[in-house]
């Protein structure tokens, strides 16, 4: 039987109650078409430990490998594209660790099985580095980090340019939502309807995918 219930102090002090497989499955399930779509993008505000997140990049995954299987270059490109299409917040900082890593060992099996010894290492660093931009430890209600030194909730946009290079902004959580409810129009569309992007609170160069883990290193 699945563990719905951590502790009851955890469940007094911030309503903490995991949802069951099943019931993550059945939820998905209404919106299927666009959990196996690779580029479709998920933001969980209150993610625990990645029950939904991590059943949604199964799911890319086994499109990923269905589609890509047969080219390492190509499977490891719209893996990294499945991952970083994944956001999450929790208030709590054991879930969070605990996210990232369910996350990127989904990730790391079914790329190991798929490539073996000729599986990169840079790959997995990318995905790791891209769960440690995604994976918020923070408050949705305050639009802050969580921790000594609270600060402004910042996601980064990750878009692919020309094949493997990718283009990082970084927007504040608090501005996306002040622009989505002024402008009601989508943001980060994957589907070219009209949008409306904020002004991003910083700009990276293009970067091979794999490669985004260095960037802030130079």
């Amino acid at each position: 039987m699945e563990r719905q219930v951590v502790s009851k102090q955890r469940v007094a002090d911030h309503g903490e109650v995991l949802t069951g497989k099943r019931e993550v499955n059945a939820m998905l399930d209404l919106v299927k078409q666009e959990t196996e779509r690779i580029e479709s993008r998920f933001l969980e505000t209150a993610c625990g430990t990645g029950n939904f997140l991590t059943e949604i990049l199964d799911r890319k995954l086994r499109v990923v490998e269905s589609r890509y299987g047969k080219s390492q270059l190509e499977y490891e490109r719209n893996a990294v594209f499945a991952v970083y299409s994944i956001c999450g917040i929790d208030i709590l900082e054991d879930n969070v660790l605990e996210c990232r890593k369910r996350l990127f060992d989904i990730f790391d099996q079914k790329y190991t099985i798929l490539f073996k010894e000729r599986a990169k290492d840079k790959c997995r660093d990318a995905v790791k580095y891209i769960l440690e931009r995604n994976i918020i430890w923070g408050d949705a209600l305050t639009l802050k980090t969580a921790g000594e030194n609270p600060q402004p909730i910042v996601f980064s946009e990750w878009s692919p340019v020309n094949g493997s290079m990718l283009k990082r902004r970084d927007f504040t959580f608090h501005g996306l939502l002040d622009h989505a409810a002024m402008k009601e129009l989508p943001l980060f569309s994957d589907l070219g309807e009209d949008v409306f992007i904020p002004t991003p609170l910083k700009e990276y160069p293009l970067t091979h995918f794999l490669e985004v883990a260095d960037v802030e290193q130079q």
